[in-house]
């Protein structure tokens, strides 16, 4: 492996550093992409290897699990997570477990299995594993986590790219992409850009008086849905 000053280096870029979602925001697709310098400017005959992850901000979560009781599907059970990120892909040039062992994938937290979510604490293992599952799949199927084993080309060795698609319900706040150059199952060099999600237009003034005048927020949304009741039942009776 290389040491010192003979590692290699990552100059990565993002072909958007802010996304603005808007009424008719249907998602997004950014692309992640690069180069990889070596000492010396010549690439080795054997090829490193990239993986790319986009995670967003991390939030804390409450999990509920249904069940069907008497015929009708209620919350059984739920579990909470302290800390989870709202928005989580990764895109490898080959599958993780060939990149690196499980130790590595772990540390880095490469892959939806890696993912450190740390449980609210309390529960039995069991139900901690059960849980986890539940909410890697549920975000999973909503496209808010996402793994792509064959999602970053590399041309001659040197350039790399990868595209991840931004799903229209993404939350908004700083992302975070990371770029690792891999080989022989070691993280050799790694860069980090970010990336400003956020609403415009009157999405984003919603969004700040909701946060910044939550009380007078709540009574408005409440007098215009009295309102829009008042006239729809008004105009139903008319009608009939």
């Amino acid at each position: 492996l290389l040491i010192g000053a003979e590692k290699p280096l990552l100059v990565p870029d993002i072909s958007s550093r802010q996304v603005q979602i808007r009424y008719s925001f249907s998602g997004a697709q950014l692309l992640l992409f690069g180069a990889i310098i070596y000492p010396g400017g010549r690439a080795p005959t054997e090829p490193a290897d990239i993986a790319v992850v986009l995670r967003g901000p991390v939030q804390p979560i409450l999990v509920r699990e249904k069940q069907k009781i008497a015929g009708i599907w209620m919350n059984a059970d739920s579990n909470r997570f302290r800390s989870a990120p709202s928005f989580y892909a990764v895109a490898s040039s080959r599958p993780i477990k060939d990149l690196v062992d499980e130790r590595t994938a772990a540390i880095y937290e490469l892959g939806l299995k890696n993912l450190q979510l740390s449980p609210g604490g309390g529960a039995l293992p069991d139900k901690e594993r059960r849980f986890e599952a539940g909410l890697l799949d549920l975000r999973s199927r909503s496209g808010l986590y996402s793994e792509n084993p064959h999602g970053v080309e590399i041309t001659d060795r040197v350039l790399y790219r990868a595209a991840i698609t931004i799903p229209s319900q993404v939350p908004v706040g700083t992302y975070t992409a990371e770029t690792f150059l891999i080989d022989r199952g070691k993280v050799i060099a790694a860069a980090t850009r970010d990336i400003q999600i956020d609403k415009s237009g009157f999405e984003r003034f919603v969004a700040v008086a909701a946060r910044r005048h939550a009380l007078l927020y709540g009574l408005t949304a409440m007098i215009m849905s009295l309102v829009l009741g008042w006239a729809a039942a008004t105009a139903f009776r008319r009608r009939f």
